[in-house]
């Protein structure tokens, strides 16, 4: 799965994008399978669901079939979905104009300011990776 970042549609399923559909960065968030295949970091809080037999049978299928099991994946996906979320927050939306102005500006060499504060986002970690 492919997660567009920066697009000004609402449409994210994929091969449903219109002609008029711009992205200006896609992220593989496909990297919450191998997370959730490993297990040799132990939580440090219970989570606990209620959920139908029904709901329950669902999501044990699902885990079986990406080799995990029901709590990795059901911590896999919640996460994911958080961040999604997250991300959706900071979708910004333009018309064609200002879509242009934008990548334009992109395309500039940063200033010095620019590339100082590009080096201190690198630096800094993500706040989901951070111990509370």
């Amino acid at each position: 799965m492919i997660w567009a970042i920066g697009c000004w549609t609402g449409c994210w399923i994929e091969g449903a994008m219109p002609d008029w559909y711009f992205c200006v960065y896609k992220r593989n968030t496909n990297w919450h399978l191998d997370r959730m295949r490993d297990s040799s970091n132990t939580a440090e809080v219970n989570i606990h669901l209620r959920a139908r037999t029904q709901e329950r049978n669902l999501i044990d299928q699902a885990a079986e079939l990406v080799g995990a099991n029901r709590s990795q994946f059901t911590m896999a996906s919640a996460l994911k979905e958080a961040k999604n979320v997250l991300l959706d927050q900071t979708t910004l939306y333009a018309d064609a104009k200002k879509f242009q102005s934008v990548m334009d500006w992109i395309d500039q060499a940063p200033t010095e300011d620019e590339a100082a504060g590009m080096k201190r986002l690198l630096r800094a970690q993500p706040q989901w990776t951070k111990a509370p």
